[in-house]
């Protein structure tokens, strides 16, 4: 499906991390062939884990804050909120819900969650900037992140080994979207729920609550139907949507993908006739991020840039769902600020069991 928003544009974007980097290969209990091995297949060569008591909105708050603060926005002037994530506070309430308030916004504002992962900004950008256009309100918000390295219970004290624990990293961003004068941005949307499979986490939700002793933990992933899906679906969507625009890779100043490997990124990179030095990887640095990879993505590339220039972005977040989305983002390099780290987190009163490190 093809979404055509009118008189919108994004002028803020920012992310989150912790202050603590972890090299993949002092985590990790694998021996080095297997470690290099990983480091040339996915290119993740370590990433930023949340502190124990942080969450995915701690993150996206700091991001928000350095949008709001660095451009002077009154808060009353946001009147949407949403918060995409897969690592919520709470079951409920909506943890957009609690960032409304703790951001200081006005009542008015609209504020809810989405569950969604991979194309979670890409969908976020077409939920805000609809939103933004059926109300009187200025801006937006499309918090997107999450912590996919952090284990819920601190109880728990898993040795890293399998690759796809070693893949993830934590993360939060915020991206600023005004209802304004401004050329159409067309989204491009798909999903596919018959690969629901391909990257699920089958306990401990409502559908199947207990989990089994002999089922591991956690989300697991059919690595190979998720290549095929990224390496087909992906290309053939960004493909559609040039020739929909009648544009070439040449219009563009970077095509940005969701940091699912390195393998998938070079492939869609050559499927779609991007050269390789527009195709912009930031998996090294912070791993595969989920929801906030396509912004921090961009943070990385252009947050430290004194530029004051129009960028072209094409961006496409694929994955679990499976779900996929294209849309090409026209942003001011200034408008990209320079990445955040916070160890801080939100006290929300209620007792928890300290567990000792």
């Amino acid at each position: 499906m093809y979404s055509e928003l009118k008189d919108v544009k994004v002028v803020g974007m920012a992310a989150a991390v912790s202050n603590t980097w972890d090299n993949v290969r002092e985590f990790s209990t694998e021996d080095e062939a297997v470690i290099n091995k990983f480091i040339k297949t996915t290119g993740v060569e370590g990433r930023y884990s949340a502190n124990p008591r942080q969450c995915t909105s701690d993150f996206c708050f700091a991001a928000a804050e350095k949008i709001l603060e660095e451009k002077k926005i009154p808060r009353e002037e946001v009147g949407v909120l949403v918060f995409i994530t897969q690592s919520s506070d709470y079951y409920l309430p909506a943890t957009a819900c609690v960032l409304q308030n703790r951001l200081g916004l006005s009542t008015s504002c609209i504020a809810f969650d989405v569950n969604l992962g991979c194309s979670g900004f890409t969908y976020g950008i077409n939920i805000v900037g609809s939103l933004l256009k059926t109300s009187q309100t200025k801006y937006g918000l499309v918090l997107a992140g999450d912590t996919s390295a952090r284990e819920k219970s601190q109880k728990i004290r898993r040795k890293f080994g399998h690759s796809a624990e070693l893949l993830f990293g934590d993360s939060g961003t915020a991206t600023l979207i005004e209802n304004t004068a401004s050329d159409p941005i067309l989204v491009s949307s798909h999903t596919d729920g018959a690969g629901y499979k391909a990257i699920i986490a089958p306990y401990e939700a409502f559908r199947n609550p207990d989990r089994p002793a002999s089922e591991i933990p956690g989300t697991r992933m059919d690595d190979i139907e998720v290549f095929n899906f990224a390496t087909s679906e992906a290309t053939a969507q960004i493909n559609d949507y040039m020739e929909k625009q009648k544009k070439n890779p040449e219009d563009y100043d970077c095509l940005v993908l969701h940091q699912a490997n390195l393998m998938i990124l070079k492939r869609i990179g050559k499927k779609t006739g991007f050269p390789k030095e527009k195709v912009l990887i930031s998996l090294d640095r912070f791993g595969n991020t989920s929801s906030s990879s396509i912004p921090i993505t961009l943070v990385y590339k252009y947050g430290d840039c004194d530029d004051e220039r129009m960028i072209n972005a094409l961006c496409c977040g694929f994955g679990v769902g499976l779900s996929w989305s294209t849309v090409a983002l026209p942003i001011d390099v200034k408008d990209i600020l320079p990445l955040v780290h916070t160890d801080e987190f939100f006290e929300d009163g209620y007792p928890r069991e300290e567990i000792e490190e």
